[in-house]
């Protein structure tokens, strides 16, 4: 296929809240959490007990269905907390950071001399084999697998996501070492989405033994899903994997350097946050420790990730072990009488022309969270197709996922998708269904059925 894509269906969200190109802050958090939440489908095992010391690197947990893929603290301290739920499912494990970071040595190595069993020995060992998620189904790799192809999107266009190029700009040697290992585990080589926008700058494009496809077009045009859809779509029985670029440069730090290093630059943003920028920290940082982006005065809601797929973490949250990025934006809890008889509302962005913010493209909007209605009659529609760039029928899809219709839902593309995929697809629906989590409990029936 054409390494050259043009995706002529996605939308872009016109939202404040850009985070400017600079790191204001070195976190130095005060604890920091690791959730199992943040895994589909695990079944966590407690390695550590409240008051145990752990360096960066030692396992804390591990996945009772294959104990030899192990998670692990990303800061040196003690155990602080255990932190449990309903029928005490496993919610985090805090722990309270030291001010000086000490690190298990596992290591340094040379890719070349190792073979694919020894990488995933090393992977395994270090708590880094969660980086690796396996579609379908969006959960942690299976390491006695051996997947057609990796895919890596080198470039993000979800809303006021972190710019990679910036993010990652000194991290490309650490990110060569990583695809070098991860191209032994597989034959189809490893492949790397770049946007088309910025191809010419990108330092991605320096990478070598690697397979460069360049997509141009809107959001969802840099997400995974929808590149491999376009260069190599996941049959039946197929398995193919995925990693972010941040995490690819984690793995090539563990090579480099014998550390589990997941320090990365973190983008807050949002049309709340003040003087959006850049921090460097570790995921499971608290959002107290960015308190100076925000006013803890107002009604807002912390998200850990963006607006159209991250989790509402709230003001004493934690980020996710995938994310580089913290949106902050108003509650919507304001009401409008007839709102919806009111035509002329500048202030409001539509996607469907309802409002006339198309005749202001460039127009960015302090969007809140306030829905403008409930959920409602699931009706047909093709507001889906024109934000969707995969060849897929979306409201076949969900109805067979409302319906547990297995045999409907493999014809119909569960293979292929994940909740971010039709995130969009959420946003502009007219019903206000939560499209993302009937693709959740769709994967979770063919989980539980098919594996």
């Amino acid at each position: 296929m054409s390494n050259n894509i043009y995706l002529k269906k996605g939308l872009d969200l016109p939202i404040n809240g850009t985070a400017a190109q600079n790191t204001k802050k070195v976190v130095k958090p005060d604890v920091v959490a690791v959730k199992p939440t943040d895994f589909r489908g695990l079944v966590p095992k407690l390695l550590v007990r409240e008051g145990d010391k752990v360096l960066a690197g030692t396992p804390v947990l591990a996945d009772k269905m294959s104990q030899n893929i192990l998670f692990a603290s990303p800061v040196s301290g003690v155990v602080a907390e255990v932190v449990r739920g309903e029928k005490r499912k496993l919610l985090e494990v805090r722990i309270k950071a030291d001010e000086n970071q000490e690190y298990v040595d596992f290591g340094k190595k040379k890719v070349s001399e190792m073979s694919a069993e020894q990488i995933k020995e090393a992977l395994l060992a270090a708590g880094l084999w969660p980086a690796l998620t396996q579609r379908p189904y969006g959960i942690i790799a299976n390491p006695e697998t051996k997947p057609k192809a990796i895919f890596v999107s080198s470039f993000s266009t979800a809303p006021l996501a972190a710019n990679l190029d910036y993010a990652l700009n000194e991290e490309l040697a650490n990110i060569q070492t990583a695809v070098e290992a991860l191209a032994k585990l597989t034959d189809g080589g490893v492949h790397v989405g770049i946007g088309g926008a910025n191809e010419s700058v990108t330092p991605f494009k320096k990478l070598q033994n690697v397979t460069f496809h360049t997509f141009e077009g809107k959001h969802p045009a840099g997400n995974v899903g929808v590149q491999i859809h376009h260069v190599s779509p996941v049959q039946k029985g197929e398995i193919v994997w995925t990693v972010s670029a941040v995490m690819l440069a984690a793995i090539g730090k563990l090579f480099n350097t014998g550390k589990y290093d997941v320090r990365r630059k973190i983008a807050v943003t949002g049309p709340k946050a003040i003087n959006p920028a850049y921090v460097e920290g570790v995921p499971g940082i608290a959002i107290r420790d960015v308190k100076e982006f925000f006013d803890a005065s107002e009604n807002l809601r912390y998200v850990s990730g963006d607006v159209l797929t991250g989790t509402n973490v709230g003001a004493e949250g934690f980020i996710g072990f995938f994310d580089n990025q913290i949106t902050i934006l108003e509650e919507g809890d304001k009401y409008e009488l007839f709102g919806w008889a009111k035509p002329f509302r500048t202030s409001l962005f539509s996607a469907s022309r309802t409002y006339f913010s198309w005749l202001t493209p460039n127009k960015k909007y302090d969007m809140d969270t306030n829905l403008h209605g409930g959920p409602r009659a699931f009706v047909m529609n093709d507001l889906y197709s024109k934000v969707l760039p995969m060849d897929l029928y979306p409201v076949y899809l969900l109805k067979a996922c409302l319906a547990n219709d297995i045999d409907k839902m493999e014809k119909f593309g569960i293979y292929e998708v994940i909740e971010e995929d039709l995130a969009l697809c959420e946003y502009v629906c007219p019903s206000k269904i939560y499209i993302q989590q009937i693709i959740t409990d769709g994967i979770a029936l063919m989980l539980k059925e098919m594996c």
